[in-house]
């Protein structure tokens, strides 16, 4: 058999070297990439046929053609013809090498064929398959519907087409494991559950048995209603009181818990006042704190100490009415230009400009904890050495100062201005939310004067100003509703770890 190995750099190439040297009549044998490009092997119909045809006639002797031309099928017989004029006889080897035109799947399928009809020709003895011609016609509507699927597009004629194997169907072992899981899944929701009620049990019987305690020890539980009443929570009372030695007497014991919230109470009274440290402060909070009144106040003791062109004042508040005008009214009452600053570009170049200042204040707009202008505040004022004061105002209910300081917390250092303490009724809730919170208390505001209501934070003052039995009020609770202010909450045990007794 002549066989020929061409390379060329692409199949088309190498199937021109073949066709030159075989003619039309080539039988690609098969194809394979190379590091140089395409390898084709390839040989004549002529030498494959003559050698298919002397095996053929040596088995003509003893045994009928296997390949013996039938009737076509579904072409009906026709009685009228006399004389059936029968076509000439034709190798059975040429016919399959027409219906291959020169596929090597097509070749291969033909070798496959051959071997299948060996096989069974030493099984059951010489017969008459169907040729692979008759074949090909009965698998013809099975070509159809598959060859309706979207086309695979072969850059490469010689290159095999990869078959897509379905998707295996589900097993029983992974139903098995998803119910598995769910009930897992149900296992551990129900074990946090009972867990969540142990907890709930122990706490409840815990804060019972303290109960008890403190109604057995008369001077604690006076000191547990008398902190409730000046607005204190009942997990920071709790707290201080779980500490207090039993031996003290009545006034030992006041003045133990008086210095135990001067401790935890943290204030700037041992440091220089703000407006003798210097820096760049902006006032944040909510609306209506005081942070504009609060600016002019600290601008008017830097400008009493160092003079007004120590202080520069900027602005960023464009949403609420005649704001900007306020600031520049006291600015021009002190001698200070405030400037006005619409975004974080302007705060830059603002900031540049006054960067030889003693003290930069910066006023900001009033926003509530939750509105969503509160971020893009926020980050507007993420500039480096800009240091941001949370204005409180005293009289709010310790439910709103808990909800201010979460939202406007920010990483590194803590500080608050504690405003309009004069219109406060009880400084409890307000101290007691800058203790849970561990915030450093700047200054103390108590009035409108500029800069008259100004004082310096005083954690003794402040105390004992909260400390004082106020006028009788329906919110304050009796001794007897004791039981009720020590429900479960889940936060009482970080509360007693931030209290230093």
């Amino acid at each position: 058999m002549n066989i020929k190995r061409f390379n060329a750099p692409t199949s088309r190439e190498a199937l021109a070297k073949a066709r030159m040297a075989f003619g039309d009549g080539t039988l690609i044998l098969s194809n394979r990439p190379t590091a140089n490009g395409v390898e084709v092997v390839a040989t004549a119909e002529d030498t494959l046929s003559a050698l298919d045809g002397g095996t053929g006639s040596s088995a003509s002797s003893s045994h009928p053609p296997l390949l013996a031309p039938t009737q076509a099928r579904g072409i009906p017989s026709r009685a009228s013809q006399a004389k059936v004029i029968a076509p000439p006889v034709r190798n059975p080897i040429e016919e399959d090498t027409e219906q291959l035109a020169m596929s090597t799947l097509s070749f291969q399928d033909y070798v496959r064929e051959r071997m299948l009809r060996r096989r069974h020709e030493a099984m059951n003895g010489p017969s008459d398959p169907p040729t692979l011609s008759e074949r090909s016609r009965d698998e013809a509507p099975e070509r159809e519907r598959i060859t309706s699927a979207p086309a695979v597009v072969r850059h490469n004629p010689l290159r095999t087409i990869p078959m897509d194997l379905p998707p295996e169907p589900p097993r029983r072992r992974q139903e098995a494991s998803t119910s598995h899981l769910a009930q897992v899944n149900n296992q551990q929701s129900v074990m946090s559950e009972l867990h969540a009620m142990k907890d709930l049990i122990e706490d409840r019987f815990n804060t019972l048995a303290w109960l008890g305690q403190a109604r057995q020890n008369p001077i604690q539980s006076n000191l547990m209603l008398k902190m409730i009443r000046a607005g204190y929570s009942p997990a920071l009372a709790r707290a201080v009181l779980e500490r207090m030695p039993e031996e003290l007497s009545a006034g030992e014991s006041v003045r133990w818990l008086m210095e135990v919230l001067e401790r935890n109470l943290k204030t700037d009274l041992t440091d220089p006042p703000l407006y003798e440290q210097g820096g760049i402060f902006a006032m944040v909070g909510s609306t209506g704190v005081g942070k504009t009144t609060t600016t002019a106040k600290l601008a008017a003791m830097c400008a009493r100490v160092h003079g007004p062109g120590s202080v520069g004042l900027i602005t960023l508040d464009t949403y609420r009415v005649g704001a900007h005008e306020q600031l520049r009214t006291y600015g021009r009452m002190l001698g200070i230009v405030a400037h006005l600053a619409h975004d974080r570009a302007a705060l830059q170049d603002l900031l540049g400009l006054l960067s030889g200042k003693k003290m930069v204040l910066i006023d900001t707009t009033g926003v509530a904890p939750r509105d969503p202008r509160k971020r893009d505040m926020l980050d507007v004022l993420d500039l480096p050495n800009v240091n941001r004061l949370l204005v409180l105002n005293a009289g709010c209910h310790g439910d709103t100062l808990d909800d201010v300081l979460t939202a406007f917390k920010t990483d590194g250092s803590q500080q608050a201005i504690l405003s309009k303490v004069d219109e406060a009724v009880k400084l409890g809730p307000a101290i007691d939310a800058l203790i849970r919170h561990q915030m450093v208390l700047r200054g103390v505001t108590n009035g409108q004067r500029v800069p008259e209501d100004w004082e310096r934070a005083d954690a003794n003052k402040l105390i004992s100003t909260s400390m004082r039995a106020p006028a009788k009020s329906a919110f304050d609770p009796k001794a007897v509703d004791l039981n009720f202010f020590f429900s479960h909450s889940p936060d009482t045990m970080n509360e007693r770890g931030l209290v230093d007794a």
